[in-house]
């Protein structure tokens, strides 16, 4: 008699399944809570994104309310972006001492000591024409001018209390120029998760929306990665790697969780996928109408992505799941 394999016998029961499941549950430690920070008057400040259902532009002080609530929650680790009053062509504002990002990193140092702080190091939001580095008079943008303006903005947000930076700019060679900001200013302590693989991807736009930047001309193409390539990221992780880099991100998340897989098998070094806006959005527009178990999704979608290599989860559902007590 020909035997034939019985995969159900280990999924009769929860029990079952549960004993045998490669991943287990999402943890606290899982998870790292975007917010998006604005320089305003209003300091109580509370102004839904349209687009990311949930999701707001904080004022310092409503910044402060919001992450101390969830960090008694659980929340061990956020994601910090700036959205100043000015913008220029140099963005100033990005590595001003008294910048928005500055300024939030010391008052949530003092309200939450044991928070894990780490801070996007770019210039798109600060830039007046919405690009991650100087432009040429032609719209093109400088890479290798761009270097010293990312160092400063890395630098004044750890003197500021960052625990970790985080260059998403994409511009060929910012790890080894940080890294050696940081060292020369004293701060050889502090870790630099990189962006290593930034696809240039339709699944950003709610978050244009809600960090205000969106370029003003052109794209993000000629920096940021072409979604059809999958060994030119190995060759992004290595070279950050090589750089100084003690981290990478790989991102958007789903779409991408093969190449978060290779990037995993390749690097050995805690690997952290971004599950960004657009998922996000979709996600909860399916939700809010009735289409999808939106619970169910969320925790599915978030398992794959652990399931598929990731140390941690960049994610705007971080909240809920803390919430709910959906994690452990």
């Amino acid at each position: 008699m020909l035997q034939f394999h019985r995969g159900r016998r280990l999924r009769a029961t929860n029990e079952l399944r549960a004993l045998v499941r490669d991943t287990k549950a999402l943890l606290y430690e899982d998870l790292i809570m975007p917010y998006f920070v604005v320089e305003a008057s209003d300091l109580d400040l509370r102004k839904p994104v349209p687009s990311m259902p949930g999701q707001f532009q904080l004022g310092l002080k409503a910044l402060e309310e919001q992450v101390e609530r969830f960090y008694q929650l659980g929340l061990k680790a956020i994601l910090l972006f700036g959205i100043p009053k000015e913008k220029d062509e140099m963005a100033k504002q990005a590595y001003a001492k008294d910048g928005i990002v500055q300024q939030a990193c010391r008052r949530l140092k003092k309200r939450c000591p044991d928070l894990l702080i780490i801070t996007d190091v770019c210039l798109c939001e600060y830039m007046s024409h919405g690009h991650c580095g100087i432009l040429t008079p032609t719209g093109q943008v400088k890479n290798d001018e761009t270097l010293p303006l990312l160092t400063e903005t890395a630098v004044s947000q750890a003197q500021a209390g960052a625990d970790i930076v985080a260059p998403s700019d994409m511009m060929d060679g910012r790890i080894q120029a940080i890294r050696a900001g940081l060292d020369a200013a004293g701060l050889i302590n502090t870790p630099i998760i990189s962006y290593a693989v930034k696809y240039a991807s339709a699944f950003y736009g709610p978050f244009r929306d809600a960090a205000q930047s969106a370029p003003a001309k052109g794209d993000r193409k000629s920096y940021q990665m072409d979604p059809g390539n999958s060994r030119e990221a190995l060759l992004e992780a290595k070279a950050d790697l090589d750089e100084g880099a003690d981290g990478l991100i790989v991102k958007p998340g789903s779409p991408y969780s093969d190449i978060l897989t290779k990037v995993r098998a390749a690097c050995d070094v805690p690997i952290f996928s971004y599950q960004v806006s657009g998922e996000y959005a979709m996600i909860r527009a399916a939700g809010l109408n009735g289409w999808i178990n939106e619970e169910q999704v969320i925790l599915e979608s978030l398992i794959s992505l652990k399931r598929a290599g990731a140390s941690g989860i960049i994610t705007y559902f971080a909240e809920y799941l803390l919430e709910q007590k959906l994690v452990r």
